[in-house]
């Protein structure tokens, strides 16, 4: 797999206006890209659709993520040099699926445009495909045709997982190895998972909206574990005895979707699970970001798993 690639050369007559725009800057990874901007002098400004987690705070403008009102977008983004832009949906839930999450980033692409945004960066995923059986991949690969469509210089980084901050898939896998006696793993478990730091994914944000040139890289990280080794690591550092099985894994998203109705939540859907045992988390290309999960899972192990973090909660309550 190649993990960088150009596809046109753009002009380097930027005019730098010392604004920039981030989509979801109260949320996970937008919010590690706002911050990592700030910290380097950027004004930053957000389309949001949760004003309300800005903690009262006053440093970062909040404007609204309303995707029915483009002359509302437009104003929005007029100004900004770059647009880092993380919006995206997990599953379907009630209205909102990936086809809408596609019709809306092709919006938002195209408001950038007539706001006279000089390049936008934008968060993706491994392995996107227009031909994968995956409605979350062949999505991602639908919006990065439509940046690459939208006539505004661009860079794609597409991560595999983020784990740091606040993010929920090694905190509630710890959160079940605390509680539960035993831990399901779907099939043979030696599929890879090429997680990135979610700071080094902005610090490579970062980096990519100073350049110039349309690309598109793999955010990976140093290490790629088999999901069983994460499973046991994560494990030993909560110092947890759960015991850790096997299973068919046709059987994993359906006891998965048992844990999630009791805690109000999706834990892992079908396609996740069958996309991850396929291979489409792992990357063979060199690594982009500098933290290692394993440091990072073994310094962390006291606190993984304490509180459990709801997916729902966060982006649909």
């Amino acid at each position: 797999m190649t993990s960088i690639s150009a596809s046109r050369s753009v002009s380097t007559d930027r005019t730098d206006t010392g604004l920039d725009v981030v989509t979801g800057a109260f949320s996970y990874s937008g919010s590690a890209i706002a911050q990592a901007l700030m910290a380097g002098g950027r004004t930053v400004r957000t389309l949001t659709g949760h004003p309300q987690r800005n903690g009262g705070r006053s440093d970062i403008e909040a404007r609204p993520l309303d995707f029915d009102d483009q002359l509302g977008l437009v104003d929005s983004l007029r100004g900004a040099t770059t647009l880092y832009n993380t919006y995206w949906v997990r599953f379907a839930h009630r209205r909102i699926d990936h086809r809408l999450a596609v019709a809306n980033s092709r919006t938002l692409f195209h408001a950038a445009r007539r706001a006279g945004v000089q390049r936008i960066v934008h968060v993706s995923i491994t392995n996107p495909s227009l031909d994968s059986p995956f409605p979350y991949f062949r999505g991602k690969a639908l919006v990065e045709r439509a940046l690459a469509e939208s006539q505004v210089s661009y860079a794609v980084v597409r991560p595999a997982i983020l784990f740091g901050g606040d993010g929920v898939l090694i905190n509630n896998i710890a959160w079940l190895l605390r509680r539960l006696p035993v831990f399901g793993v779907g099939g043979h478990g030696d599929y890879r998972i090429r997680g990135i730091h979610v700071d080094d994914l902005a610090q490579l944000c970062l980096e990519l909206g100073r350049g110039a040139d349309d690309s598109v890289i793999d955010a990976v990280g140093p290490e790629r574990p088999t999901f069983n080794e994460l499973v046991t690591s994560i494990r030993d550092a909560v110092g947890a005895r759960t015991r850790i099985v096997h299973m068919p894994g046709a059987v994993v998203p359906v006891l998965s979707s048992v844990l999630g109705l009791a805690l109000g939540d999706v834990l892992l859907t079908k396609d996740e699970y069958q996309a991850m045992a396929a291979g489409l988390a792992d990357t063979d290309g060199p690594s982009t970001g500098s933290t290692r999960l394993s440091a990072w899972i073994s310094e962390r192990g006291g606190d993984l798993g304490i509180h459990y973090a709801n997916e729902l909660s966060r982006h649909f309550t």
